[in-house]
């Protein structure tokens, strides 16, 4: 087996500039991806409980994947915008040649009952995470098919996409929205070898897993903790990106020529407690 399974493969991801799009990009650079990247690299929610990854952000991302030795295309695109997704992947296949692995990363999560949430706050997270993930399946499928060789997309959803929980149920809805996109899809570019599945980390130790706003939520209804138990697994702290991004390279790799249409759970057993 080649150190660099990936090696002469090109991979975009959206919410590249911190967080587990970072992440992504690294651990598919250090397998021998080209990288393409995107992020909104400003305000994206008004809602959000976190600040907003930053252009030195995705710089910062950009010098990480040089620094493995792949090329990077980066471009300040919010995945709500078609056109704009659009271009860089025309750029893409410029530039590259091919596109062989999408990781529908970007999204934001933030707080509040569902009768209490403002119809903006609804809207921001439907267009960011659910529409955004549409944005880039227009985007990158017709250049895919085109080429003839396959590939891989990745649509990273989340433990509230297969167990909804109290208190951001309007997130709740677009991960699992995620979750019918991902599977219809997976079924439609069957035949042209493409491989689409869906992964469902829980607990990230990112800016938008470190939100406090969770805690005042919860300390206004306490009942709402109990579901969100810590897992299976012995839980010191949220898990690292870079354990996310080990279940991103599987997926993306001739290792997973198996699977396709699946829910992968990042979990520690979370789903099943």
């Amino acid at each position: 087996m080649t150190d660099l399974p990936l090696a002469g493969r090109v991979a975009y991801v959206t919410g590249a500039a911190r967080g587990q799009g970072r992440s992504h990009c690294v651990r598919l650079a250090r397998a021998g991806a080209d990288i393409v990247a995107i992020d909104a690299c400003g305000p994206v929610a008004a809602s959000n409980g976190y600040a907003p990854a930053t252009a030195a952000d995705l710089a910062e991302t950009v010098a990480l994947v040089e620094g493995e030795g792949r090329k990077i295309l980066a471009r300040e695109v919010d995945v709500r915008d078609a056109d704009g997704q659009q271009r860089v992947i025309a750029d893409t296949v410029e530039q590259f040649g091919r596109l062989d692995i999408v990781v529908a990363n970007a999204g934001v999560l933030n707080w509040g009952r569902l009768w209490e949430i403002s119809p903006q706050q609804w809207q921001d997270t439907l267009d960011t995470n659910l529409t955004g993930v549409w944005n880039t399946i227009r985007a990158v499928v017709p250049p895919m098919i085109e080429a003839g060789n396959g590939g891989s997309i990745i649509n990273i959803s989340s433990a509230a996409g297969i167990k909804a929980v109290p208190g951001c149920g309007h997130y709740c809805a677009t991960k699992f929205g995620v979750v019918a996109l991902t599977n219809s899809l997976a079924v439609e570019l069957g035949p042209y070898g493409i491989r689409v599945n869906s992964v469902h980390p829980y607990g990230t130790d990112t800016p938008m897993g470190n939100d406090v706003a969770m805690y005042q939520m919860f300390a206004d209804n306490p009942t709402y903790i109990h579901s969100f138990s810590p897992g299976a697994l012995p839980t010191d702290s949220l898990a690292a990106p870079d354990l996310v991004s080990d279940i991103v390279l599987w997926l993306a790799g001739d290792g997973a020529s198996l699977v396709t249409a699946a829910q992968i759970p990042a979990d520690k057993g979370y789903l099943k407690v």
